[in-house]
């Protein structure tokens, strides 16, 4: 169709061959996968480590009075943090592996390469990171599950004041409502024998006010939702990761390798 004369478009079509084939070879769900694995693990990450350090003074301010009573938590909320901090290297080094797998596995399938072929090894490399994987979606479940508990609580301490508010307004008497409370000690945040542990009645609509409880909600909603993002991207991670896997196999198994 076109005149072989002309060089450069034989070389700008040599070009964008390449560049075809270069585009087709992109894992994209892995890609979307570890953008997704990113930006949840950061949001989990970064607004985690603030809602346990909110927490701390929201507690510490509201719910208990002697210090020896906050020891255990603060001790949590310490080693936490620094959980918060190896998850977001662990996973920042295992996106880029997940990545470079999937590359690995969708040229290996689509033979992009040319003579480009799966080996014994990059199977078997292929199958460990698919259980790994497994194994971390299961671990993250149990942590997306986690990290509602606080959202909860929060949650209840928000209805609670609204139902407060709405009393408050509807009898003049602050003893009509002084009786709706919210136990710390309840959702284990706090020891049993701790003093007061607890907050009723118009003390608890007042802290609802404070700008500590409305932050640290927005937090932990932020951090539920990056666990979430984070799980979805395992997810994500596992559905491409298998059927690249399956298909090596398979084409293992005709002899093709």
């Amino acid at each position: 169709m076109f005149p072989v004369k002309q060089h450069w478009l034989c070389k700008a079509l040599g070009c964008y061959d390449c560049c075809i084939r270069c585009i087709g070879a992109v894992p994209y769900p892995s890609l979307v996968a570890t953008l997704l694995c990113y930006a949840g693990v950061a949001l989990f990450c970064g607004c985690g480590h603030e809602a346990l350090a909110q927490t701390e003074v929201l507690v510490e301010t509201y719910f208990a009075r002697d210090p020896q009573d906050f020891d255990v938590m603060a001790s949590f909320i310490k080693y936490f943090q620094f959980v918060i901090y190896g998850l977001a290297s662990f996973f920042f080094l295992y996106g880029i592996l997940l990545l470079a797998e999937g590359f690995y596995t969708t040229s290996a399938v689509k033979q992009t390469f040319g003579e480009f072929r799966s080996t014994q090894c990059g199977r078997c490399l292929s199958l460990t990171f698919i259980i790994v994987t497994y194994i971390l979606a299961f671990i993250w479940l149990a942590v997306f599950a986690f990290s509602a508990i606080p959202v909860f609580f929060l949650f209840n301490m928000e209805h609670t004041c609204h139902s407060i508010n709405i009393l408050a307004e509807s009898t003049p008497s602050i003893n009509q409502h002084s009786w709706i409370c919210m136990d710390a000690r309840q959702y284990g945040l706090l020891p049993w024998d701790a003093m007061p542990g607890k907050s009723c009645g118009m003390t608890l609509a007042s802290i609802c006010k404070t700008s500590e409880f409305h932050t640290t909600y927005d937090l932990y909603i932020a951090t539920f939702a990056g666990a979430g993002v984070t799980l979805l991207a395992l997810i994500l991670y596992l559905i491409p990761t298998t059927y690249n896997y399956a298909v090596l196999r398979f084409l293992g198994r005709k002899g093709i390798r």
